[in-house]
């Protein structure tokens, strides 16, 4: 885990959060494949392989953006 919370820790922030934002809404038109995939994992249609790997495809960034947003604030937190 402190591997892991150290590695986050070392990702450049902004350089992230550009290219975690650009993956999220790319295709821009007609709509982001990130929205589109959300909406059928709700719906409970996102069944073809193609799909999931959207999915995985233009979230893991912001996850990992998440992530890194998660273990900068609980040290800060716990340095106080």
């Amino acid at each position: 885990m402190l591997l892991m919370r150290n590695l986050f820790k070392k990702l450049p922030t902004a350089p992230l959060a550009m290219f975690a934002v650009l993956m999220a809404l790319l295709p821009f038109v007609p709509e982001p494949h990130l929205w589109q995939k959300l909406k059928m994992l709700s719906d409970g249609s996102l069944s073809k392989p193609i799909d999931i790997f959207d999915l995985f495809w233009h979230g893991t960034l912001l996850i990992v953006l998440i992530l890194k947003l998660f273990f900068v604030s609980t040290d800060k937190s716990a340095d106080k």
